[in-house]
């Protein structure tokens, strides 16, 4: 991993696992203007189960492809209140769960939305990446897939000038 004074280093576009959401890839936007991490989800329908909130969700981990669905549940962690880029705000529901990148793992929360006019399936927030990482934002893919991912190497990347 590419580090500066031994601080790990990301592009401002990596590969990510989400495993305990079965999402063994899928290409964020590290994203130092946002808080929280976001992801792409078309649908989500919140559900008690034994008392405790929880939701279910579809994912689209690939960009461009909507054939690929991924169906996700998670204990509901917080609704909270986002204002996107644009300023529009939207009430969302919050999840934890574990980020791998690279060779890393660790829990972060996560707000689910619908990114379908968005170029990217994920952002990665500062939040979720506070005291760990520093952003190069004129490079990407800096640490790989992510090494634990079994199904890692079965994607195909797009050519590394493909401009996003």
């Amino acid at each position: 991993m590419n580090n500066y004074k031994g601080i790990s280093v990301l592009g401002w576009r990596e590969w990510v696992a989400l495993p305990h959401l079965g999402v063994p890839l899928i290409r964020c936007k590290v994203d130092t203007g946002a808080r929280t991490s976001a992801l792409h989800t078309f649908y989500v329908e919140e559900y008690p189960d034994n008392g405790i909130a929880m939701v279910r969700f579809g994912v689209h981990p690939d960009q461009d492809n909507t054939q690929r669905e991924v169906h996700c549940t998670a204990p509901v962690a917080d609704r909270r209140t986002v204002t996107d880029s644009g300023g529009h705000q939207e009430i969302r529901y919050v999840i934890r769960t574990d980020v791998v990148v690279g060779n890393d793992a660790w829990p972060i929360e996560i707000t689910l939305t619908n990114r379908d006019s968005m170029r990217f399936r994920m952002l990665l927030g500062r939040s979720a990446i506070a005291n760990n990482y520093i952003v190069d934002a004129a490079r990407s893919n800096l640490v790989g897939k992510p090494a634990i991912s079994p199904l890692a190497h079965a994607y195909t990347e797009p050519a590394a000038d493909e401009e996003e």
